[in-house]
């Protein structure tokens, strides 16, 4: 066996070697046999020698293209991003009248992505607009016309897994999630899914523990987001709370107990993403500014100012108004004989007269009116009457359940998540 070796290119010629005997070439300018080599300072080479003849490059692959990638900001126009990677309004007319495609480059969002590649002659060969890691456009430059573009759509499909995850309470819901690597958007969710049951202000303990199983997308061998939750499971001061995703025949998608009882209740038990509860229902309390003993009608919630405020229910807004007392204020009407009021609002996001929908936003908290700090003052009112509003809700209409013709396919569609759920709390995380 020999080598000839020079600066750029390896040439080796195998003559009945063992194909599986790794040996050992110093590298060098010049012919030098495998027999005894005495060459000092050199670089080595390992070679695993095959029954054919083998070209080992030194240099990398010659780069065939430049790409120029520009990420859209805000106030951005395609003349001025076009300019930028030394295009002409001649390029920019070319690809708009190209197709549908073409004309709705005008209408991107900040964050996407456009990329010019060239050639190394400075020649445009292709734009692609990335919409998202997922999807992206290509507009390929018709060799046969200077002015053409073939455009098509490129959509990748993520690969879906289906991940367990618990955990144990030991100060917060967050952090004991965010401990056992479940997401922020994956805790809000569950968080959301329960909170017709729960109230993650008050009922959270130390000890409680929970489980859920959640979609997870992977591209390339990398997680880029978090799925939805297929099942979920809290236990609160040793009661046992279920939620399984469903879809039924008719293509309604919901949340259920393991009963088929929907988790979505009439009303949500707190009105916010919490930080902490300031004070809670008390009707002889000693007012923080007058320093008088006046009844306190609910809950209040404190949270930095601008943290978003959800109507609990579905309703229509009666009042949405300013006064010294109350500062900015809502109050919304569900049905006959239920009233929610928010007071204290930084700012307010809907009109009297406007229905929203149970989880909308509808405001801000804030200190606005006779108030000593950001926060959220909430009350609720059954026929005009005030109700401490962590209990009222036991007092409420129960929720609808599944229909009966749903019940076999429901109960055979949840089976194999639910027992997968309830063996992984063997698995918690306690750290």
């Amino acid at each position: 066996l020999t080598a000839i070796l020079n600066q750029n290119i390896i040439k080796i010629n195998y003559e009945n070697v063992d194909a599986n005997l790794p040996m050992q070439i110093n590298k060098n300018r010049e012919v030098i046999s495998l027999k005894n080599p005495v060459i000092t300072n050199q670089k080595k080479i390992n070679v695993y020698p095959k029954n054919q003849e083998k070209i080992i490059n030194n240099n990398p692959e010659p780069k065939k293209f430049n790409h120029i990638y520009v990420e859209i900001i805000k106030g951005d126009n395609l003349s001025k991003v076009f300019k930028n990677a030394g295009l002409g309004e001649v390029e920019l007319i070319n690809i708009m009248n190209s197709s549908p495609e073409g004309k709705e480059l005008t209408r991107m969002f900040p964050g996407e992505k456009l990329e010019f590649i060239f050639t190394l002659d400075n020649k445009l060969t292709k734009i692609i607009r990335h919409k998202s890691i997922l999807e992206s456009i290509h507009f390929k430059k018709n060799g046969a016309s200077n002015g053409e573009y073939i455009v098509n759509t490129v959509i990748k499909k993520p690969e879906k897994k289906i991940i367990y995850r618990s955990a144990r309470i030991k100060d917060s819901l967050s952090l004991s999630a965010d401990r056992a690597k479940i997401s922020a958007t994956t805790t809000m969710n569950m968080a959301n899914i329960f909170g017709g049951v729960i109230d993650f202000v008050l009922d959270v303990r130390n000890g409680d523990t929970f489980s859920v199983a959640f979609e997870e997308y992977h591209l390339d061998g990398k997680k880029i987001n978090d799925g939805v939750i297929v099942a979920a499971q809290y236990i609160n001061k040793g009661k046992i709370f279920n939620a399984f995703r469903y879809t039924d025949p008719d293509g309604d998608t919901g949340y259920f107990n393991e009963f088929g009882v929907s988790m979505r209740k009439a009303f949500l038990r707190a009105p916010l993403d919490f930080t902490r509860v300031s004070s809670n229902f008390n009707m002889r309390r000693l007012h923080p500014i007058t320093k008088q003993v006046k009844p306190h009608r609910g809950i209040d919630y404190a949270a930095p100012t601008g943290t978003p405020i959800f109507s609990t229910g579905d309703g229509r807004v009666i009042e949405s108004s300013y006064n010294n007392t109350n500062g900015n204020y809502i109050f919304i009407r569900h049905g006959n004989s239920y009233v929610t009021k928010y007071l204290h609002l930084h700012k307010r996001s809907v009109s009297k007269g406007q229905r929203v929908k149970q989880g909308q936003i509808i405001g801000q908290v804030g200190s606005t009116g006779m108030s000593t700090g950001p926060h959220l003052h909430y009350e609720f009112l059954i026929d005009g009457v005030h109700h401490n509003p962590s209990t009222v809700l036991k007092k409420l209409p129960k929720a609808k359940e599944l229909n009966p013709l749903f019940k076999k396919d429901f109960i055979e569609s949840i089976s194999y998540v639910k027992e997968k759920l309830e063996n992984n709390f063997d698995s918690f995380y306690d750290g």
